[in-house]
C-alpha cells in the first residue's frame, strides 16, 4: 500500500487541531487503500498546541510530532516537514480548516492518473477583506509579469506532492525561503483542481499585513532581479532628464545671464535625485541582505523534541535522535 504523509505547520493553532484532526481521520478512512501518516510541525507555539498534539499521539500512533526549537516562520516550519516526510506523496495542510481536507480524495485521483504536484486553486476566498483580495491578485500579476517561470495564481500550499518533488524540494537549502514560488520552480507535472476557500474554524490568523509585505518580498527578490533593472533604467532615465535640463539652464544663463532665482526648483530637483538614489540604495541592499544571510550558511531550524524524544542536532545540518 503506498503510504501519504500529510504535513500540517502549527503554530498556536489549539483551538482548531481538534476539529482538523476529526476530519483527517475521516477522510483517511474513506481512502482506505492508503497507508496514513499525520505529520504536525509544532512551530514554537506558545499556548497548548504541542501539549494536545503529544496527547493525541499516544491514542493514534499514525500522529506525528516534529517541535522546532522556536518559531521560525511558516516556510521554515513547512522545510522541516518536507524534511521529515516519508510517504510517496505528501499532502501540505493548513491547521485552520480553510482548506477542505477532502479535496485529498480528489488529489490522490489525479497522483494515481500520473500527476506530481495536484494543487488546489481557490475559486472563492470566504472570510478576507476585499482589500486582500485585490492587493492579492495584483501581487500575483505583477510578480508573473517580472519572472519567466510560471505561477500559480490564487493558491496557497494546499496541495499533493510526489515523491520526485519531495526529494526535489529538500535539495532546496535557500534560507529566505518563498515556497509558493518553489512549487512552480522545480517544475514536474502539474494539475490544478478548484475549491470554496472557508473562513478559519477557530483562533486568528498569523498573517497581517505586515508579514504578507515581507513575504511579498521575498517573492519577488527570491524569483527575478526586475527590482535591479527598475533601478538601472530609473538612474538613465533621471541622468538624462538632468543633462537636458542642464542644457537648457546654461542656454539661458548664455543668453539672459545669470539668473539668482530657482531655489524652490534646485530644491525639487535635489530632493527627487535624492529620493531615487536612496530607493535604489534599498533595492541594492534586499539583495545584499539576502545574498548576506545565504553566506553564513546557517542550518533552517533546529529541532527540539521527535515524537516527544529529545533531538541532537549535528553541525552539518542533519538530525538524529
Amino acid at each position: 500500500m503506498k503510504k501519504v504523509t500529510i504535513l500540517i505547520p502549527a503554530y498556536n493553532e489549539e483551538e482548531a487541531i481538534p476539529a482538523l484532526y476529526a476530519e483527517l481521520d475521516r477522510v483517511s478512512a474513506l481512502c482506505g487503500d492508503y497507508l496514513f501518516d499525520f505529520l504536525f510541525v509544532d512551530d514554537g507555539s506558545s499556548d497548548a498546541t504541542l501539549f494536545i498534539l503529544e496527547q493525541m499521539r499516544q491514542k493514534d500512533q499514525r500522529i506525528k510530532t516534529l517541535a522546532l526549537s522556536r518559531n521560525y516562520g511558516k516556510e521554515t516550519a513547512m522545510m522541516a516537514g518536507i524534511d521529515y516526510a516519508e510517504g510517496d506523496a505528501l499532502v501540505i495542510l493548513d491547521a485552520d480548516l480553510q482548506d477542505p481536507p477532502e479535496l485529498i480524495i480528489e488529489m490522490l485521483k489525479w497522483w494515481e492518473e500520473g500527476y506530481d504536484d495536484v494543487y488546489a486553486k481557490r475559486r472563492t476566498r470566504k472570510g478576507e477583506s476585499w482589500m486582500k483580495r485585490i492587493t492579492s491578485k495584483r501581487y500575483y500579476a505583477m510578480l508573473q509579469k517580472t519572472t519567466r517561470i510560471p505561477l500559480q495564481r490564487d493558491t496557497g500550499d494546499f496541495r499533493l506532492l510526489d515523491r520526485r518533488c519531495i526529494d526535489a524540494l529538500q535539495t532546496i537549502r535557500e534560507t529566505q525561503r518563498y515556497t509558493k514560488g518553489l512549487f512552480s520552480w522545480i517544475g514536474f507535472k502539474k494539475k490544478e483542481i478548484l475549491f470554496d476557500r472557508q473562513p478559519r474554524i477557530a483562533g486568528k490568523t498569523k498573517w497581517n499585513y505586515f508579514n504578507l509585505i515581507n513575504l511579498a518580498i521575498e517573492g519577488f527578490t527570491s524569483f527575478t532581479i526586475v527590482p535591479l533593472r527598475i533601478s538601472t533604467i530609473a538612474g538613465f532615465f533621471v541622468s538624462f532628464i538632468a543633462f537636458i535640463y542642464m542644457i537648457i539652464i546654461l542656454i539661458r544663463t548664455l543668453m539672459f545671464g545669470p539668473d539668482v532665482s530657482g531655489y524652490p526648483s534646485l530644491m525639487m530637483v535635489i530632493l527627487f535625485l535624492g529620493g531615487i538614489q536612496l530607493i535604489s540604495l534599498g533595492v541594492i541592499g534586499e539583495y545584499l541582505g539576502r545574498i548576506f544571510n545565504e553566506t553564513k550558511k546557517r542550518p533552517l531550524y533546529f529541532i527540539d523534541t521527535y515524537n516527544e524524544e529529545k533531538v541532537y542536532n549535528i553541525s552539518d545540518g542533519n538530525t538524529k535522535i
